[in-house]
Parts: structure tokens; C-alpha cells; sequence
């Protein structure tokens, strides 16, 4: 990984930070997005773990790579261990096709970056 790629990373953390504090005290609906989300994530038939590498699986699909660093980094602080990543990567790359795999290159920095934490 170089140093753009961090920077690119470290903006994306950023924006989220700024636009939650900004949304959290003038919107409504993303605070209802945020209810809905923490109870999404719930430990119930499924653990969070689970959970978070799912939607690192639909992150790739979807190219989002805002959603990559989230769930990457909230699966890692879950018990996630690289292998288990890469193979919630491997299944969205299964299920997107030849496009998912370049998503799947911004997962892969998104690993580096926080094994350097």
C-alpha cells in the first residue's frame, strides 16, 4: 500500500466521521437509518461477526468502498481474522463476477491498512 492509498482511506474514515456528526444532529431519517443499523447488527441467530462479514460480501457486489472500510474494520474489531475477510471477500467476488474483483483490490488495502494498527 502507498501513501495515496492511505490518504484515501484515511479521507474516507474522515468524511464518515464529519457527515455522521453533521446528519446525527439535523437528520431524522439517519437517525432512524442508525437505529435500524445498530439493531441489524444485534447478536441474535447471528453473531455481529457474521453479520459484518456479510455485509463485506454485499460491500463488494455493491463497489462501495466506504462500506469495505466500515465492515473490514468492524469485522477485524469483531474477531475477524484476515482469512475470514478475505473468504467474506471471495463470496462477493463469486457473487459480482469479473467487476466485483476490483472492489476486492480496495479490500485488500483496506486489510494492510488496519494490520498496521
Amino acid at each position: 500500500m502507498d501513501e495515496s492509498d492511505k490518504r484515501k482511506i484515511e479521507k474516507i474514515i474522515n468524511d464518515r466521521r464529519y457527515s455522521h456528526s453533521f446528519y446525527s444532529a439535523n437528520s431524522d431519517v439517519y437517525n432512524s437509518f442508525l437505529n435500524m443499523e445498530q439493531k441489524t447488527f444485534e447478536d441474535k441467530n447471528l453473531d455481529k461477526k457474521t453479520k459484518e462479514l456479510i455485509a463485506i460480501g454485499i460491500s463488494i457486489v455493491i463497489n462501495c468502498e466506504s462500506c469495505l472500510e466500515w465492515h473490514i474494520h468492524e469485522s477485524l474489531k469483531e474477531g475477524a481474522n484476515e482469512k475470514e475477510v478475505i473468504e467474506a471477500v471471495e463470496v462477493g467476488i463469486e457473487m459480482g463476477g469479473g467487476s466485483a474483483t476490483v472492489s476486492s483490490r480496495f479490500a485488500l488495502k483496506i486489510l494492510e491498512y488496519y494490520r498496521g494498527k
